[in-house]
């Protein structure tokens, strides 16, 4: 199955959205939706600063998936990001 992902991002001054689908597994995603979708934001989110060599205030704004479901906080648990 897929997910929508929408990531605000800032870095180097400037915010910015990202978006894309994902897939994520069917089973996990029965199971506990937001955290299988924080995952999948969280692995997009390091290819993301990667890409762009993100800058030391580097920054997540907010993470919706699905056009309404905010996971903010749950993908900042997945593992520590700065």
């Amino acid at each position: 199955m897929n997910i929508n992902i929408k990531v605000y991002l800032y870095s180097k001054g400037t915010k910015f959205l990202q978006s894309g689908s994902f897939p994520v597994p069917n089973a996990k995603y029965k199971e506990d939706p937001d955290w299988t979708a924080a995952v999948a934001a969280y692995e997009w989110i390091q290819q993301i600063k990667s890409n762009y060599a993100a800058s030391k205030d580097f920054r997540i704004d907010q993470v919706i998936y699905n056009d309404d479901v905010d996971i903010t906080e749950l993908v900042k648990k997945v593992r520590p990001l700065f």
